[in-house]
C-alpha cells in the first residue's frame, strides 16, 4: 500500500482482550508512518495480549489502559480525547465490546470513550465462528450499523481456538485502507443519491433448482460503503450476496432479473449516478417447472431477459451511468462496445482470468474507460476500486 499523508488528523486506536491484539502493532504502525497522531486505549484484558509499552513505543504516546490512573497531567480524558479524534478503531473488537457498546455500558476507559465520541467509528470484529453467528451478537451488529457505526467484517480461517470458520479478524492491511478512506474524502457526494446494483440474481428451473453465477456482490457493496462515506444517499438493489448489508441504505432484495429490472425501471429516476455493478442472469428459463424435476436428463429452453443497462442508458437524461465489463478475453474491446451500446459514461473493466480479480475475492484489477479516457489501475482492494470509480464519477 503507497503510504498516504493524514498529518494532522488524530486516531484512537481501541485495543481489545482478543489475540488478535497482536495484529494491531501493525495498525498502529502504519498510522504514524503516515503521519498521524495514533493514541491507544486498551482495555484490562488487552494487556495480557500486549504490553502498553509497545503500542507506546509505535505511537510515541502515552497509553491509556486505566480509567484511574492518575500518573498523568490532569484532564478529563475521555472527552478531550474524543474532541480531538477523527476517527475511532476498534481492533480487535471482541463480542464483549460489540455488547456493551450496543447497549450503552460504560464501565472502563475504552467503552466510556467510545460514548463520548462523536467521530466516525470503525470496528474488526474478531471472535469464535459460534460467538460471530450468534443471535445476541448479530442483534448488537445491526443496532450497530444502524447508528452508523462501520465495520471491516471478519474473514474466514483458523482461529485461536482451533477452530476454522467466520470470525478471525480482517487483516491489519484491510483495516487501514478501511481507516484511509474514512481520513482522506470529504462529503463530496453529499445532496447526491447513487443508485447501485449488487449481487447475482436468480433463475429457477423448478422449486429447488436456479441458474446463477458466481458473483458475490463484494464489489456492489463496496461501492454502496464507499458512496455512503462520502455522503451519498445510498439505493441499493441487490440479489443474491455474501456480505452484510448496512440498514441504514435503502435496500431491495431481489431474486431474478426481472425483479431487478422492475425495481431499478421504478427508482432510476431518483437518483443522480446509477452503477450497475450486479451480475445479472442473461437468460431466463422458458417454462419453470411448479414441481420438483425428476428425470434421468433435463433439456431446458432459454428466454432472453431485459437488459437493465440498457434500459437505463436510454432513459438516464441528465443522470450517469457506470456499467461493469467481466471478459475472459478482448477485454478492451469488449469493453468499450458495451460502453457505446448501453451509451454509459463509464465502464469499470476487469478480465475475470486475472489473479486477484474477478467474482467472490477481496481485490479487483480494472480498467476505467469513459469516451475520452482510459486508465489502468493496478490490483487494489474492491474498497479502493470503489473510491477510484467515485472519484472519476463526480
Amino acid at each position: 500500500m503507497a503510504v498516504t499523508n493524514l498529518s494532522g488528523r488524530t486516531v484512537v486506536v481501541g485495543v481489545t482482550g482478543g489475540i488478535a491484539a497482536y495484529k494491531s502493532c501493525e495498525i498502529v504502525s502504519s498510522l504514524v508512518k503516515m503521519g498521524v497522531n495514533v493514541r491507544v486505549v486498551m482495555t484490562q484484558n488487552a494487556t495480557h495480549f500486549v504490553a502498553p509499552l509497545t503500542f507506546e513505543t509505535l505511537s510515541n504516546n502515552r497509553v491509556v489502559a486505566d480509567m484511574f490512573d492518575r500518573d498523568f497531567e490532569y484532564d478529563v480524558a475521555h472527552i478531550s480525547l474524543a474532541k480531538a479524534a477523527d476517527l475511532l478503531i476498534i481492533a480487535p473488537c471482541t463480542a464483549n465490546f460489540v455488547g456493551k457498546f450496543a447497549g450503552g455500558i460504560a464501565d472502563d476507559f475504552l467503552t466510556t470513550f467510545a460514548m463520548a465520541a462523536t467521530c466516525p467509528v470503525l470496528l474488526a470484529p474478531a471472535m469464535n465462528t459460534a460467538m460471530y453467528e450468534s443471535a445476541s451478537y448479530k442483534d448488537n451488529e445491526t443496532k450497530l450499523r444502524a447508528r452508523g457505526v462501520m465495520l471491516v467484517d471478519p474473514i474466514k480461517g483458523r482461529l485461536a481456538c482451533g477452530d476454522s470458520g467466520s470470525g478471525k479478524m480482517a487483516e491489519p492491511q484491510a483495516i487501514i485502507a478501511s481507516a484511509v478512506s474514512i481520513l482522506s474524502h470529504n462529503k463530496d457526494y453529499a445532496g447526491k443519491t447513487v443508485l447501485i446494483t449488487a449481487g447475482a440474481t436468480r433463475e429457477p428451473i423448478d422449486p429447488v433448482r436456479f441458474v446463477s453465477n458466481y458473483s458475490s456482490g463484494k464489489m456492489g457493496i463496496a461501492l454502496a460503503k464507499a458512496a455512503s462515506l462520502r455522503g451519498a444517499k445510498v439505493i441499493l438493489i441487490h440479489g443474491n450476496v455474501n456480505v452484510p448489508i448496512d440498514p441504514s441504505w435503502t435496500s431491495v432484495a431481489v431474486r431474478s432479473t426481472e425483479d431487478m429490472y422492475r425495481e431499478v425501471t421504478a427508482l432510476y429516476k431518483d437518483a443522480d449516478i446509477i452503477i450497475k455493478a450486479a451480475a445479472p442472469c442473461d437468460y431466463r428459463i422458458d417454462k419453470v417447472s411448479d414441481q420438483k424435476i425428476k428425470a434421468h436428463s433435463l433439456t431446458v429452453s432459454l428466454t432472453k431477459n431485459p437488459d437493465i443497462a440498457a434500459f437505463v442508458g436510454a432513459n438516464k437524461g441528465k443522470r450517469k451511468l457506470v456499467v461493469f465489463c467481466a471478459e475472459s478475453e478482448n477485454l478492451l474491446d469488449n469493453a468499450k462496445r458495451k460502453l457505446l451500446d448501453k451509451n454509459a459514461d463509464w465502464v469499470i473493466a476487469n478480465d475475470i482470468t486475472q489473479e486477484g480479480a474477478g467474482f467472490d475475492v477481496d481485490t479487483n484489477i480494472a480498467t476505467l474507460i469513459s469516451r475520452d479516457k482510459q486508465t489502468q489501475l493496478d490490483i487494489m482492494t474492491k474498497e479502493q476500486l470503489a473510491h477510484k470509480i467515485l472519484d472519476a464519477v463526480k
